[in-house]
Order: C-alpha cells, then sequence, then structure tokens
C-alpha cells in the first residue's frame, strides 16, 4: 500500500510529464536508475537531451519544492545522467531542469518548469 507521500509524488510526476508533453518533449524514461542515482524524467526536446527533476509537496508548506534540492541530490543527477549518456552514446547537449509542483489534496495547483536550472543556482 502507498503512503500518501508516495502518492502525491506520483500524481506530480504524472504532471510534470504531461506538461513536458504539451510543450514539445519527448519522454524517453522515466525513473531512470543507476547504482543510487537517479533521474525522474528524461525527455528530449530539439538537439536536447533534458534530466528532468521533479519535486511535488503540499501548497503552503514550509519549503517550497525548489527548496528540497540538495548538493548530494544534484551529484547523484549528474552521475546517473552521465552515465545514461554513455549506455546510450548520446551526443545531444544535457541540461538539467526542475519542476517544481504543489498540490492541494490530490489536485496540482501550481507546477513551475525551471528549465536550465543548474544556471540558475539550483
Amino acid at each position: 500500500m502507498q503512503t500518501e507521500k508516495q502518492i502525491r509524488g506520483a500524481i506530480g510526476e504524472q504532471a510534470a510529464v504531461d506538461y513536458l508533453r504539451r510543450n514539445g518533449f519527448m519522454i524517453v524514461e522515466r525513473n531512470y536508475r543507476i547504482a543510487r542515482s537517479e533521474v525522474d524524467i528524461i525527455a528530449t526536446r530539439h538537439d536536447e537531451l533534458h534530466f528532468v527533476e521533479v519535486k511535488t509537496r503540499k501548497f503552503g508548506t514550509m519549503t517550497a519544492p525548489e527548496e528540497a534540492i540538495n548538493e548530494q541530490k544534484l551529484r547523484a543527477m549528474r552521475r546517473a545522467a552521465s552515465a545514461y549518456m554513455a549506455q546510450h552514446h548520446s551526443m545531444l547537449e544535457p541540461r538539467f531542469s526542475l519542476i517544481a509542483i504543489e498540490m492541494v489534496g490530490d489536485r496540482v495547483e501550481a507546477l513551475r518548469f525551471v528549465e536550465d536550472a543548474l544556471e540558475y543556482g539550483w
């Protein structure tokens, strides 16, 4: 049986996938894991390979979804992205993005897409 947090996370991740598709992305992989590293969504658009972290929180909590990323998570994402690109011999330009989702109950209240989140000090 899934916890409330797991259910909220699954709803948020599906909302992120739907958002990306509506905005011209092709979803390549979901929940890509290698060793102890993971990327929530890998998607392509144009000549770019996007590694997307999805953070979902209850609306109005003390910590915004964007603030839930730490240096350890960033290192893990970079490792997973490097492994994915090597494994798939990808020559596409890698980009690291964030989708922050806030929910009320089981409804998405706010979704923010931060493309190239690493460049903005994420």
